[in-house]
């Protein structure tokens, strides 16, 4: 098509150029004509090959973008194809699976439904056999079904009563066996909540001035006073802003009254230092040695006690700076002997003897150095130690039981020990609530079914109940006494601890005419 374009366009010029030229030189411009004829037919020809060779790139260029899209295209489609291919694959994996697992399911499904036909099977075969035994039972036993069930029912009833109450027994048993350790931390804490009152008695002097001014001069330079009495006398002194009183605390009462003594004689004489507490302390310290050996002899003399080793004598001395639950020890000790001497004399026995254990039971209290040792066991040493005979002894280290009894002084000692601090108003219990404490115990007892008469005796450390043998089994007692120690425990308040006895009495009457 260009090359036509171009042959017309020679035309046209080279006609125009032959009209225009003229007649002379028209084969010069022939001659010329064809000259350009031909070169511009070489020219076509050359734009001719070169547009054909730029269109041929460009078709070559265009055909391999387009084979290259399509490769692409093919590419795209072919993995496509494949995704599908294994997904094809897979979902007919899948459904041989489900088609295998249905199989499977069907034929367990089979198994089952001929399990359960034969399990009913066999179940209608054991409620016939069940049925024939239990008839057959019934013409045996003469009893029906629902009778031999009561009768069984009650049987088990019993049996379980039986081992509930030997439990019972066992886990008493076993309690007592770790109840010591448990009982020394419980009366650990109860002193240290409730025992102020007594703690303050037992461990606190107040000595009273008359002036608040003679503090300043107990006190001293630089607490140089009072250092020196503390160290002399080994009291705490206390001075506060209590109006005129001066606090000696500390647990050995000797030493408190030591203390006392001599902190009034310093007040008497006004002088107060170091060297003068030291003089005055140890002055007041022979004055009340004296007074304890000469307080041993006159209780010894009192008594009719004779021939005691000195030592024993200033023990018994001693005594009288201590004392037990309020009771002053030495005034108990004093009327223990004198009720060991009544009673060994209606018994029979040497009341002289009985009164010289009796005045001596306690000695363990008021040793000088106190080793961990039970006050009966290190009186036993101490009686024994000073050549004291062998049956006061035992009587000595018997009477709380901590050693075997093997005399007759022994159980008169520790009844007699009893009676003196059980007594109303030994230990700082009013009448009152001695009393009420007592009548509390049998009301609580009395509250149960099947109790007919309650007795608080021996100071209320002991409950006995006698129960109506028509009303109460003996294995229901057993179970009463645990019942009533537990609502005593967690209801009342009391020293010690009380022994429930339950007494089940069985009497047989009959008239002869």
């Amino acid at each position: 098509m260009i090359g036509l374009i171009i042959t017309g366009v020679i035309c046209l010029i080279s006609g125009g150029v032959v009209t225009w030229l003229l007649p002379g030189k028209k084969r010069h411009f022939n001659s010329e004509s064809k000259q350009i004829i031909e070169d511009a037919q070489k020219a076509a020809e050359t734009i001719k090959k070169d547009k054909l060779l730029e269109v041929k790139e460009k078709f070559i260029y265009m055909k391999a973008e387009l084979e290259k899209q399509v490769n692409a295209r093919n590419a795209k489609i072919q993995s496509q194809e494949a995704r599908l291919k294994q997904r094809e694959m897979a979902l007919n994996q899948r459904q041989e699976d489900l088609h295998k697992r249905r199989v499977e399911i069907d034929a367990i499904r089979e198994n089952m439904e001929s399990q359960r036909k034969i399990i009913e099977k066999k179940k209608q075969e054991i409620d016939n056999v069940h049925k024939m035994e239990i008839e057959r039972l019934e013409i045996i036993s003469g009893l029906s079904a629902d009778e031999a069930k009561e009768r069984l029912v009650q049987s088990l009833k019993d049996e379980a009563q039986t081992a509930a109450a030997a439990y019972i027994n066992d886990m008493t048993e076993e309690a007592k066996m770790i109840a010591n350790k448990e009982a020394k931390r419980i009366v650990i804490q109860t002193i240290q909540r409730i025992a102020t009152e007594t703690a303050v008695e037992n461990a606190v002097t107040v000595f009273h001035i008359d002036s608040d001014e003679i503090k300043g001069r107990i006190i001293g330079r630089e607490g140089r006073n009072i250092r020196a009495l503390e160290a002399a006398t080994g009291i705490e002194v206390i001075v506060d802003d209590t109006p005129e009183a001066i606090v000696l605390s500390g647990f050995d009462p000797i030493r408190r009254e030591i203390a006392r003594l001599a902190l009034h004689q310093l007040v008497q004489d006004g002088r107060f230092h170091p060297a003068r507490i030291e003089e005055a302390v140890n002055k007041v310290r022979k004055q009340v040695e004296e007074e304890i050996i000469e307080t041993g002899k006159r209780t010894t003399i009192d008594l009719s006690v004779h021939g005691l080793h000195p030592e024993l004598i200033r023990m018994i001395g001693r005594m009288k700076y201590r004392s037990s639950y309020g009771q002053n020890l030495l005034q108990h000790s004093r009327e223990t002997a004198n009720l060991c001497a009544v009673m060994a004399a209606e018994l029979g026995l040497d009341p002289k003897k009985a009164r010289r254990a009796g005045l001596l039971h306690d000695i363990g209290k008021v040793p000088d150095n106190k080793p961990e040792l039970p006050h009966a066991i290190l009186g036993m040493q101490l009686a024994e130690k000073y050549k004291e005979k062998p049956d006061i002894v035992n009587a000595i280290g018997a009477h709380h039981d901590e050693t075997e009894m093997t005399s007759l002084l022994a159980p008169i000692v520790q009844v007699c020990d009893a009676i003196s601090g059980a007594r109303p108003g030994a230990r700082r219990e009013i009448v009152e609530a001695y009393i009420k404490r007592l009548n509390d115990l049998e009301h609580l007892a009395l509250a149960y079914p099947g109790v007919v008469k309650t007795y608080a005796i021996q100071a209320g450390r002991e409950l006995r109940v006698i129960v109506g043998a028509d009303q109460i089994s003996d294995l229901e007692t057993e179970n009463l006494s645990n019942e009533l120690a537990k609502k005593i425990q967690d209801e009342m308040t009391y020293p010690g601890q009380v022994k429930i006895t339950v007494i089940r009495e069985t009497r047989a009457v009959a008239f002869a005419k």
